[in-house]
């Protein structure tokens, strides 16, 4: 491991025990609607819980991690792009469902990932999942092996490409046909990432941005 790379990782572990933004990074990312149709979600039961990865490595000095394409389904989030993550199954820790999902979506061994911290718990309104973005490395550049199903494409996402000072986009998208939202995004390779997934990348990018600077 790049001895650059292995300081990032310890200022992070350390950045991760202390208070996070939380709401003060999510919201700016936040989805606004820009017509008078509203998307309403009116959920009778608690939300379920859920964990995404965001999963660093080095590769040739830059730092990156993966991000996936969903596959096309009749679903809220066919071919959005995503953390790798999921549902938590019975009598799983938020790490534990983190890095099986990561296995199961990606391919990316869970010997081979040693994390880092948690992120702030992040409340996806529309799929009522309470979910734990867990920050995590690979000593090396992972070898991928996607699952057909669930994953269309992976996309591996640089953090420069996250904490430049002209990362953060906006523009009006359409969603089921019909909502309009005035949509703050990252563009990464060529892919609007919006919603929940840039929600809590921004958190990351906070953090990032604040201790690289001192």
């Amino acid at each position: 491991m790049q001895v650059e790379f292995q300081r990032f990782i310890e200022l992070l572990s350390h950045r991760l025990t202390r208070p996070l933004p939380g709401a003060l990074a999510h919201e700016p990312l936040r989805a606004v609607p820009t017509n008078s149709s509203r998307l309403k979600f009116d959920h009778k039961v608690p939300p379920k819980p859920g964990s995404v990865l965001i999963l660093l490595y080095e590769e040739n000095g830059v730092i990156k991690f993966p991000l996936t394409k969903r596959a096309t389904y009749k679903g809220a989030h066919s071919g959005q792009i995503s953390l790798p993550g999921g549902k938590t199954e019975v009598g799983e820790t938020e790490i534990e469902t983190a890095l099986r999902e990561c296995e199961e979506e990606i391919g990316v061994r869970q010997s081979d990932i040693k994390v880092v911290g948690r992120l702030t718990n992040f409340f996806v309104i529309p799929s009522n999942f309470m979910v734990t973005p867990v920050v995590a490395f690979t000593s090396s550049k992972p070898v991928y092996l996607p699952d057909p199903i669930e994953v269309d494409t992976i996309i591996e996402c640089s953090i420069s490409e996250l904490t430049h000072d002209t990362s953060i986009k906006e523009k009006e998208i359409i969603v089921a046909n019909e909502f309009k939202l005035m949509a703050p995004h990252f563009e990464i390779a060529g892919e609007i990432v919006w919603g929940a997934t840039a929600m809590m990348l921004n958190e990351f990018r906070m953090l990032v941005r604040a201790f690289k600077e001192n």
